[in-house]
């Protein structure tokens, strides 16, 4: 049944990913592994959807708000606190601290997480393509994977930065 139901759901899916990932700013593929991801998730917890369908629709769009908000509240620094030329010896220590507390939480993670996170930070800059070939997955799965990844990161980081 699992099959028969990807097979049927495939192109419906292609179809609502690239045509919401647009709006959104979102990586189709991305949508779409994350989509397959919560199908799976919930066909494994013996629940599956009445209406495939509908429910592929609604999830698409769901997974497309939930990008809009991480997008919406996540921002990137433009560079490290740190980074600064005036940086004094308390400033490098608390900056060392700090990147050898995210290094041992990233040790800590589940599964493939520490190896994909380690390639992401790493400091050769590498492409997805580059880490996908490295730990021998698709590259269309590093998204939800790095979602999957850094949720578990922030999991782990927050009662140490709650702590300080």
């Amino acid at each position: 049944m699992t099959h028969d139901l990807l097979t049927i759901l495939g192109p419906l899916l292609a179809a609502e990913a690239r045509a919401e990932a647009y709006a959104s700013g979102a990586d189709p593929g991305d949508l779409e592994q994350t989509v397959w991801l919560r199908l799976l998730e919930r066909l494994d917890a013996g629940d599956p959807p009445h209406d495939p369908h509908r429910w592929l629709r609604r999830a698409v769009r769901t997974e497309v708000r939930r990008t809009r908000r991480t997008a919406r509240v996540e921002r990137p620094y433009g560079t490290e606190p740190t980074d600064a030329a005036d940086r004094d010896p308390e400033q490098l220590a608390l900056a060392a601290a700090r990147h050898r507390a995210l290094r041992e939480a990233v040790h800590r993670l589940p599964g493939r997480c520490p190896r994909l996170m380690e390639a992401l930070l790493s400091p050769k800059d590498l492409t997805y393509r580059e880490i996908a070939g490295e730990l021998g997955i698709s590259q269309g799965s590093l998204g939800p994977e790095r979602s999957r990844c850094l949720g578990c990161l922030r999991r782990l980081l927050t009662p140490e930065v709650a702590g300080d």
